[in-house]
């Protein structure tokens, strides 16, 4: 980004909705627009991490799924499930991590119409690495303290509630 402004221009954008007698859309507006914003400033940082690793979120999401699952494997549909994403972003990922070696597919022996996918060895360990220089460069360092971290999580979690992510 070029140089830094002299105010929020989200702030602005609220006052001209004010403006506008648009008052009971104002407060969600603001609050949409601003989480779309810390959304592309949390994935340009997590990007800057990753791509060095050649991995996406998307892909390392999975790996640390995989990673945390007791045998280390899980069927497609539980990953999409478990990920909350459409099973062809499943299939996609699952692609480029067997092409890249760090995940493998093996027919599922409790369900022969299922299939699962396996973190390999290389798979943990490129884990392991994204996620101590994540933890170190993005996780450690959002700027807010651990009450007010707790506090947008809480209130997030309301809205992802709210929109059925979980009950």
């Amino acid at each position: 980004m070029g140089r830094k402004l002299r105010s929020d221009p989200i702030e602005l954008a609220r006052r001209n909705w004010l403006d506008h007698h648009w008052d009971a859309a104002a407060g969600g507006m603001s609050i949409v627009t601003s989480v779309m914003r810390v959304q592309q400033i949390f994935a340009s940082e997590v990007d800057s991490v990753l791509k060095p690793l050649d991995l996406t979120f998307a892909r390392y999401e999975l790996l640390m799924l995989l990673d945390f699952s007791r045998l280390g494997q899980l069927p497609l549909g539980k990953i999409g499930e478990r990920l909350q994403v459409h099973a062809a972003s499943v299939t996609n990922a699952v692609d480029r991590l067997e092409l890249d070696g760090l995940v493998k597919r093996t027919p599922n022996p409790s369900d022969g119409r299922s299939t699962l996918a396996s973190i390999t060895d290389a798979g943990r360990k490129l884990a392991a690495t994204a996620t101590v220089s994540l933890n170190d460069r993005v996780f450690a360092n959002v700027p807010l303290s651990a009450a007010e971290q707790n506090d947008a999580f809480r209130l997030l979690a309301h809205i992802r509630h709210r929109a059925g992510d979980y009950e």
